[in-house]
């Protein structure tokens, strides 16, 4: 089972993320936790480059770095504990290109498209996209300790993001699960861990 945690800044995907660890090692049930950018020894070094807020990265070239990564990430973590039927679950996934150098950076999604396609990367089982309107989740952001080169982007940059995911979402609403994450977040984490164990469920049914 292949399960990816999206959203844009402050929306609470950390903190989801530490709920249900704990949750499944408390039943029992394992998963592998991983996360983009950074994975993967080369993923970190190309993360601290993506994050560098001393940079100014042509999109593009941001999103071959991100592609880079993702590479690293599907050959040496992702596509071996598929082949093993392991549980696997990550912090940022393919959605976010799409919603941040798609949307946000603005470049079309049939270029990113031919980018992205040949290289076959696989598709998750399920994706639970955090929801939050812009100004609440940039408040939130601004609480942590220093902002990276995404955070401080200007509000326009995340709205178009936001959008983006809210289309993503509503386009591949067999696949993606949206949660308002308005609400607390002991309710985020009951309606996420239902849905994961459901589609848990599903797949051993099947």
């Amino acid at each position: 089972m292949f399960i990816t945690i999206e959203g844009s800044e402050g929306a609470g995907k950390s903190t989801l993320i530490e709920h249900l660890k704990k949750y499944f090692l408390d039943i029992n049930i394992e998963f592998i936790f991983t996360k983009e950018p950074g994975a993967t020894e080369v993923g970190a070094k190309l993360r601290k480059l993506l994050l560098d807020k001393t940079l100014e990265l042509d999109p593009i070239s941001e999103t071959f770095l991100l592609l880079a990564d993702r590479i690293e990430h599907v050959r040496k973590i992702i596509n071996p504990a598929l082949e093993e039927n392991k549980n696997i679950l990550s912090d940022r996934y393919l959605d976010s290109t799409y919603a941040y150098q798609g949307a946000g950076r603005k470049i079309n999604k049939e270029e990113l498209d031919k980018l992205i396609k040949p290289l076959k990367f696989p598709i998750p089982d399920l994706t639970i996209y955090l929801d939050l309107p812009v100004e609440e989740g940039l408040m939130r952001a601004k609480g942590r300790d220093r902002l990276d080169r995404f955070e401080e982007e200007e509000i326009d940059f995340f709205e178009r993001i936001r959008n983006s995911y809210l289309k993503i979402a509503q386009d591949d609403r067999h696949r993606i699960f949206t949660i308002d994450s308005t609400i607390s977040e002991a309710e985020v984490f009951e309606l996420a861990k239902d849905c994961i164990e459901k589609k848990l469920n599903e797949s051993w049914f099947f």
